[in-house]
């Protein structure tokens, strides 16, 4: 009998656009586990990163979804369909904005895999968030 898989891991090709819309090919990894089921993740490599020790960036798992299909983002990430075979995604930080170009079968087929991980809709939180609420609602019943 094979265990579920509790996370996933796939390595990436993409294209970061400079400021100068040069093109430079980065390889990144698309991570996703059970423990923060709602969210995913792009690392970025040390060469690419603004202090040289790489870069996560984290954002919800339904924003890529929606991204795939149309524009969709606030705040600091924001993804879009680029032509028919590639998607945008676009991050803010402190430090600047990075565009990011992936061939959007690659997003899809990770995006997928993690519905074997968790399926949509099946998300459980835990006692994290029952701990939250009741600390949100303070009691109230």
């Amino acid at each position: 009998m094979s265990r579920p898989l509790s996370s996933l891991e796939q390595s990436a090709r993409a294209r970061l656009i400079t400021p100068g819309y040069e093109e430079l090919p980065v390889a990144v990894t698309l991570h996703y586990e059970s423990a923060d089921p709602l969210a995913v993740h792009i690392v970025f490599p040390a060469e690419v990163s603004a202090d040289d020790t790489g870069a996560t960036w984290t954002f919800s798992r339904l924003l890529l979804e929606e991204g795939l299909e149309h524009p969709a983002g606030i705040g600091e990430v924001h993804l879009w369909p680029c032509g028919p075979t590639h998607t945008v995604v676009e991050l803010h930080s402190p430090y600047g904005l990075a565009v990011v170009r992936f061939r959007t079968g690659q997003l899809q087929r990770f995006l997928h895999r993690s519905y074997g991980v968790v399926a949509p809709g099946m998300e459980d939180l835990g006692p994290e968030v029952e701990r939250g609420l009741a600390l949100l609602l303070g009691g109230v019943n």
